[in-house]
């Protein structure tokens, strides 16, 4: 993005569709699409959804994109060739992860390493912890065991080393020997990737970014390419995981950093959204067509975690917003189990054939099957663009065959118990991110989205105790939103593993300036219009002899190419936060620093929500377009229908009502009331507490 106003779009590509948000920033003007994924070829998606705005490729000075393709690459095992060459010792590192299992209770399961054991090759070399070189690497060794890989059809190597993250020496060379006979540019270094301590993480991170590099980056090629081919002449940047965005250039470097890229802009949106409506305390609720995802947002801020697990031991060290998914997406298929439980999911129709309801040849009833059947989805205006209308005779027939018959109910009372095992899958995942991590539900928010999220708000309100639900202005394209106002962001992190009293205070300096640095001239290098820019430090301390590590945010700035930092100001720091997260100290026992963590974010200019509000022809009265009949708590109840996007600042809409926009339905529960605020978006709350 320039520095001067230009249009920009968002796009997130999921399971099921691809959204699409297009920004004039010059005149405040906005337009959505919402049109169907093609999932073996992203780019055709993406450019069906950038040919649906007014605006031609060539007046488009910036595309930011959501991408899921490492994501699925990852989840499907469908990343590249790749070989390894690592320390002497340590070629099964990769696979005795922390000898975890994949079902916790039992010694059952199985679990294939993204690179496997013949593809895992040796070289002597040794480095110690503190970082000494015992044995310094053989170029002509590691050049033969890369022929080796080359031979055996690799296309992309990882290099990794024992300790290389207190000593980069020997797997630095290594990188060099191998650059001279590898075909390609797909070397991916650990040091590089993840220069700290914890070798099962370190090495499954690099081996999983090894692996997504050819897959990635010939995407990216590929859509970049069609871009230019149709006149764009902009830039594209890319969303990464921790909720920042990058350039194409630093995306096929490290493609790692796109996995959860889509759900990461999610929250970003739903916070910007939940703090500017006066709700700072949300839960974000992304429904799509494969999966459900739930964030926690506090003070407007989302939480980062160090690291997380897209698959059972595929485990990504890289800092990411603290995503829970489950597998209740409105394409997730409903089943019962040989105990006659139903379940639903984790199996997915997609878009591909899609529900039942879509009469694309799938013939197992889904979470959207049942929400057409109880009446929660007009079959004559389905979103996305898809379809004309939607099969409900062929939904119900499924329902009962598959659902109704081994259960022993009518169509109508099992496919309402689909959405209420679907709505206790939810509330479950809602939980976790709340109830069990300290947080009382009552004093937040639900923020549905998707395109599904929001026909199951008031269940949530009800089943989890949440205060209210705050549905944004355009549900199912809140993801192409947070494309549009994510901020750039590069993270580093740097082990030290030192005790505080032995901090060698001018090192630590250089190393937070440096890393800053290095992350302010990558912003510079990406060319984009910012607002702006912030340095912050943490620190991953705990008390000596602690397993676990307590994140110290650091009180510093960066001035010039020094930030104060003082081990007196660490000590203050860390009583700080050990204290908030124990409730205590512990007197006479020394202070360990394990990892540094640097993180630079460009300012982006932000979308200003008020342009959402309803315009000055709103009106009730030609908002309400008809009723329907709605199956909720086993019959039937009239519900009014309304054309949302007409409603006014101010409306009040008591349920049970359905609210219909283009990308998404909005249903409201009877005993539940909504009411627009003055951006736009729908406040939901129970009849006794809605505003008058």
């Amino acid at each position: 993005m320039s520095d001067s106003p230009g249009r920009i779009v968002g796009v997130d590509v999921g399971g099921t569709f691809t959204d699409v948000f297009f920004l004039n920033e010059a005149t405040g003007g906005y337009e959505v699409a919402k049109v169907p994924s093609t999932p073996g070829d992203q780019s055709k998606g993406f450019l069906n959804g950038l040919k649906q705005g007014e605006a031609p490729f060539a007046e488009i000075a910036t595309v930011v994109h959501g991408t899921t393709v490492g994501t699925n690459a990852l989840l499907e095992r469908k990343g590249a060739r790749t070989g390894l060459i690592t320390s002497r010792g340590f070629r099964d590192v990769l696979e005795m992860r922390r000898r975890d299992r994949p079902q916790t209770w039992g010694l059952w399961g199985t679990f294939d390493p993204v690179i496997p054991r013949d593809l895992r090759l040796e070289v002597a070399e040794r480095t110690h912890a503190d970082g000494m070189v015992a044995e310094a690497v053989d170029a002509q060794e590691v050049k033969a065991r890369a022929r080796d890989l080359v031979e055996m059809g690799c296309d992309a190597v990882a290099v990794f080393f024992i300790n290389s993250y207190a000593n980069a020496a020997n797997e630095q060379a290594a990188l060099a020997a191998v650059a001279e006979v590898w075909p390609n540019e797909h070397i991916v270094a650990s040091h590089r990737i993840v220069p700290e301590i914890r070798e099962f993480e370190r090495i499954s991170t690099t081996a999983l970014n090894a692996a997504l590099r050819p897959v990635v980056g010939t995407y990216l090629h590929r859509l970049e390419t069609a871009l230019v081919d149709d006149g764009f002449g902009g830039q594209v940047l890319i969303v990464q995981s921790n909720g920042g965005v990058m350039s194409v250039d630093t995306a096929r470097q490290l493609p790692i950093r796109t996995a959860l890229s889509g759900p990461a802009a999610g929250v970003i949106a739903g916070a910007h959204i939940a703090k500017a409506a006066g709700y700072p305390d949300v839960i974000t609720c992304d429904m799509g067509g494969t999966s459900f995802d739930v964030a926690l947002v506090v003070d407007g801020e989302s939480a980062l975690s160090p690291q997380t697990a897209i698959d059972f031991g595929m485990v990504v060290r890289t800092p990411m917003i603290e995503i829970t998914t489950i597998g209740a997406g409105g394409g997730s298929i409903a089943w019962v189990d040989r105990g006659g439980l139903l379940q639903i999911g984790p199996e997915s129709a997609g878009s591909d054939p899609g529900p039942v309801c879509y009469g694309l040849g799938n013939d197992r009833p889904t979470v959207t099957d049942a929400n057409l059947v109880l009446g929660r989805i007009n079959a004559e205006r389905p979103i996305g663009g898809k379809l004309d209308r939607l099969d409900v005779d062929a939904a119900k027939a499924a329902i009962a065959a598959h659902v109704g018959e081994p259960l022993g109910l009518g169509a109508m009372d099992a496919a309402e118990a689909i959405i209420r095992v679907a709505n206790a899958r939810m509330a479950g995942a809602i939980r976790l991110v709340s109830v069990e991590r300290g947080h009382d539900p009552r004093g937040f928010s639900a923020m549905p989205f998707g395109g599904g999220g929001s026909l199951h708000t008031g269940a949530l309100i009800k089943e989890v105790g949440l205060a209210r639900a705050l549905v944004p202005r355009f549900p199912g394209v809140t993801s192409a939103l947070g494309c549009v106002i994510a901020d750039m962001r590069h993270d580093f992190v740097h082990t030290l593993n030192v005790m505080l009293d032995d901090l060698d205070e001018g090192a630590l300096d250089a190393e937070m300036s440096g890393r800053a640095g290095e992350g302010l001239a990558l912003l510079e290098k990406a060319g984009i219009g910012l607002q702006g820019n912030t340095c912050q430090f943490e620190l991953d301390m705990s008390y000596l002899g602690q397993t676990h590590t307590v994140s110290v945010p650091l009180p510093v700035t960066l001035d010039g190419d020094t930030t104060g930092v003082t081990r007196a100001l660490i000590r203050q720091a860390f009583e700080d936060a050990y204290r908030a997260a124990y409730g205590r100290l512990l007197d006479d026992i020394a202070i360990r620093v394990l990892n540094l963590r640097v993180a630079v974010i460009g300012h982006r200019p932000k979308f200003d929500l008020s342009a959402l509000a309803p315009g000055p022809d709103a009106s009730a009265e030609a908002a309400r377009t008809g009723e329907r009949q709605v199956w909720v708590d086993g019959g039937w109840h009239t519900a009014a229908i309304y054309d949302r996007l007409v409603l006014p600042a101010g409306a009040g809409v008591p349920g049970p009502a359905l609210l219909e926009q283009p990308d998404t339905t909005i249903f409201i529960d009877p005993d539940l009331a909504g009411t627009v605020d003055a951006h736009g978006n729908l406040v939901i709350e129970r009849k006794q507490d809605a505003r008058p």
